[in-house]
C-alpha cells in the first residue's frame, strides 16, 4: 500500500511517504512555515519516492489536537488533495501518532498548546481518559491512581516535574517515530479512511480564543 500522510499539529509541518509498510521519504518544515511551504514539501516527499498521485492508495492526515494555524492548513490541504486525486483520506489523532510504534500497558500522552496548556490522553488495559487545559487540572484529570507507575509520552519538563511533585514513578519515552507525518503513513495503511472528507475535522483540544471556520 502506498501512502501520502501530512501533519501540522505536533510543532513542525511534516510530510511522508509510505510504501509496503515503510517510509520511503520524509520531511519536515519549521512551525510558521506550512503556509508557504507546504504543498512545496509534499511535491518534495513524492519526488523522492518516486511516486505519482495516481499510485497512492490513499492519504492520511495527522487531526490533532495540536497547534490551531498549523493544524488547519494540513487538514485543508490533505482534504483537497485527497479530493483533487480522487483518494480515501484517513484520520489519526496526535496521541495516537506519538504513540505509534510504542508497546505500553499504562501511557500517558501529552501534547502541548499554548504554553501551560496541553491535551493528555491516559490509557491503560481498561480505560482511557483524555482532557485538555492547565496542566494542574489536567493531570488531576486524567490519572485517577496518582501514583502508579506510568510511560509517559511527548511530555515537557512543565509536565514532568508536575507529575514528580505528585509523586508518581515514570518512564518518559520520546515518539519512536518521526516526523509526526511518518508515523502517519504507517498507521494509515491499518486504519479505516473516513466515509466522507466532510468527516474529517480538526481536534483542537481547545478552543483558541478566536472560533476558527469550519474546514
Amino acid at each position: 500500500m502506498n501512502v501520502l500522510a501530512l501533519d501540522g499539529a505536533l510543532g513542525a509541518f511534516s510530510a511522508a511517504v509510505a510504501s509496503g509498510g515503510q517510509i520511503v521519504a520524509a520531511r519536515r518544515e519549521a512551525a510558521g512555515t506550512a503556509l508557504e511551504r507546504g504543498l512545496a514539501l509534499v511535491d518534495a516527499v513524492l519526488s523522492e519516492a518516486r511516486m505519482t498521485p495516481q499510485r497512492l492508495d490513499r492519504l492520511a492526515i495527522g487531526i490533532g489536537p495540536g497547534g490551531f494555524t498549523g493544524l488547519r492548513i494540513a487538514i485543508s490541504y490533505a482534504k483537497s488533495l485527497a479530493a483533487v486525486w480522487g483518494r480515501p483520506l484517513v484520520a489519526l489523532r496526535s496521541f495516537d501518532l506519538l504513540e505509534f510504534g510504542g508497546d505500553f500497558e499504562r501511557v500517558l500522552t501529552v501534547v502541548v498548546g499554548r504554553p501551560g496548556v496541553i491535551s493528555a490522553r491516559y490509557r491503560s488495559p481498561t480505560q482511557t481518559r483524555r482532557a485538555s487545559g492547565r496542566i494542574p487540572e489536567v493531570l488531576d484529570r486524567v490519572l485517577a491512581s496518582p501514583r502508579a507507575p506510568l510511560d509517559v509520552v511527548g511530555a515537557p519538563k512543565d509536565v514532568l516535574d508536575a507529575l514528580a511533585e505528585r509523586g508518581i514513578m515514570v518512564r518518559s519515552v520520546d515518539p519512536l517515530v518521526t516526523p509526526a507525518a511518518a508515523a502517519a503513513a504507517l498507521a494509515a495503511a491499518s486504519s479505516p479512511p473516513a466515509a466522507s472528507l466532510h468527516e474529517v475535522r480538526a481536534d483542537y483540544g481547545e478552543l483558541p480564543a478566536a472560533k476558527p471556520p469550519r474546514l
